[in-house]
């Protein structure tokens, strides 16, 4: 049983299903994506902190790249033919990358770690990166400072370069990649089951593993748990893929208590411009230095998302409040993300009233998610994805596909780490990066992770 239809969750299905296990999965709302991943800018790139981090990133890329056939089970991801499944399929822009320079992101560590991937890249100074991003202003800001402060406008003395990557871009449709991957896995036996809540997690007295899962209808408009529909739906292996509810979801489980790192909902905003058209037709521009990220979307729109700055405000939710959070758009938020776009590009001109999403994912305390089995037997969880595991989603079904068979085999992944071979790039992938007890991860502490 897979608990959460997102686009990871489904993709986790999907894999499942394929391996020839019996999957059923549970959402509270009325089709795939509907909860996170609706609302992801659905970004594409590599600059993680951590080798395994980056490989998964990679992986994904060119799983990305063959996304119909991974969705059709054509080609070297099955023997099915290669025909259409869907009527429609997501896609990846494969518009490049440039991560500008910032001081919590070591250019030297970065560049290390895209050698030992094989990730082609170009070091640009910062005449050429006004050349290969016009209207782009190569100013030196950091630290991040408050838009409404003065020293955010005094003048910078300093230009900044960037590390560019050819690979990567975004998916233009993050909601059709969810549904693409629910569809196939349902198309070949998984069962999803839609407006539903679990609300207990029921184990064996003796042995403390897994049998099942309570649901109860749900009301998704007033984002309720229903007396109706009252079910057993039993499972020897449950995975938890909830997003944000997935400390709930962990509690009823009676897992948890041996977690090294903490995870706490955070409520985020994306934010949008129309004009001029075109501003940044590409590449994708990772711009910790201001504290936000820009990409192109279509109709010559420009998504302006955060990097959580540390001077600004976070807006932490609590487990039990999630349905509560207030998802308008406020004017703070939309201030704080254009005005430092606007700082980088002079000529963008920022509209009156707020435009673009609101959405709540759950953050680890390293910024890196946790894709490992638990203490309670047949629990798996793949949580704290800290708004920057979209681009891993496919990937990730495999990774977790893996793991579960290798544990379920009896494989001891605490103590000797499970690794994952790729399929595409070939390399090998030590899950015991994404380990719920691990220690030392260093990260930059930000959505780059």
């Amino acid at each position: 049983m897979v608990i959460g239809a997102g686009v990871i969750g489904s993709s986790i299905a999907l894999q499942l299903t394929r391996n020839g296990h019996q999957v059923t999965v549970i959402d509270r709302n009325p089709a795939a994506g509907l909860g996170s991943t609706s609302s992801s800018s659905a970004v594409v790139r590599f600059n993680y902190s951590t080798f395994d981090a980056v490989m998964l990133a990679w992986e994904s890329y060119f799983l990305w790249k063959e996304w119909k056939s991974l969705i059709d089970g054509s080609g070297s991801f099955g023997k099915n033919p290669a025909n259409e499944s869907q009527p429609h399929y997501a896609q990846l822009e494969d518009i490049g990358c440039a991560m500008l320079d910032v001081p919590v992101l070591s250019n030297e560590k970065t560049l290390g770690l895209f050698d030992k991937a094989n990730i082609p890249y170009e070091i640009w100074d910062s005449k050429t990166l006004k050349v290969r991003m016009p209207g782009i202003d190569a100013g030196k800001y950091w630290p991040n400072k408050p838009v409404k402060s003065d020293e955010f406008w005094h003048e910078a003395s300093e230009e900044l370069g960037a590390i560019y990557t050819p690979a990567g871009g975004y998916i233009n449709d993050p909601l059709l990649a969810a549904q693409n991957l629910a569809t196939a896995a349902s198309n070949e036996g998984a069962i999803f089951r839609y407006r539903k809540a679990v609300t207990k997690i029921v184990k064996d007295s003796t042995s403390g593993r897994v049998t099942g899962v309570e649901i109860f209808d749900f009301d998704t408009q007033d984002k309720s748990v229903l007396t109706s529909g009252a079910e057993f739906i039993a499972a020897d292996v449950i995975v938890n893929v909830t997003g944000p509810w997935s400390t709930l979801i962990n509690k009823m489980a009676g897992a948890g208590s041996d977690f090294t790192v903490e995870l706490k909902p955070l409520r985020t905003e994306v934010h949008q411009i129309s004009t001029p058209k075109n501003i940044l037709p590409g590449p994708i521009l990772g711009d910790l230095d201001l504290g936000t990220y820009a990409r192109p979307a279509p109709g010559g729109i420009t998504l302006i998302g955060g990097t959580e700055p540390e001077c600004d405000p976070m807006d932490w939710v609590e487990p039990g409040d999630i349905d509560e959070v207030n998802m308008t758009r406020t004017v703070q938020v939309f201030e704080s993300q254009t005005y430092r776009f606007a700082r980088r590009f002079a000529d963008a001109q920022i509209p009156s009233t707020p435009a673009g999403v609101v959405g709540v994912y759950d953050v680890s305390s390293d910024w890196t998610p946790i894709y490992d089995k638990t203490d309670v037997p047949g629990f798996y969880v793949a949580i704290g994805t800290s708004g920057n595991q979209f681009k891993n989603a496919p990937a990730v079904g495999f990774i977790m596909a893996h793991l579960i068979q290798m544990v379920e085999d009896g494989a001891d992944h605490d103590n000797q780490p499970i690794t994952y071979k790729c399929l595409k790039t070939e390399h090998s992938i030590d899950l015991g990066t994404f380990s719920r007890k691990r220690t030392g991860n260093t990260t930059s502490g930000t959505v780059m992770g």
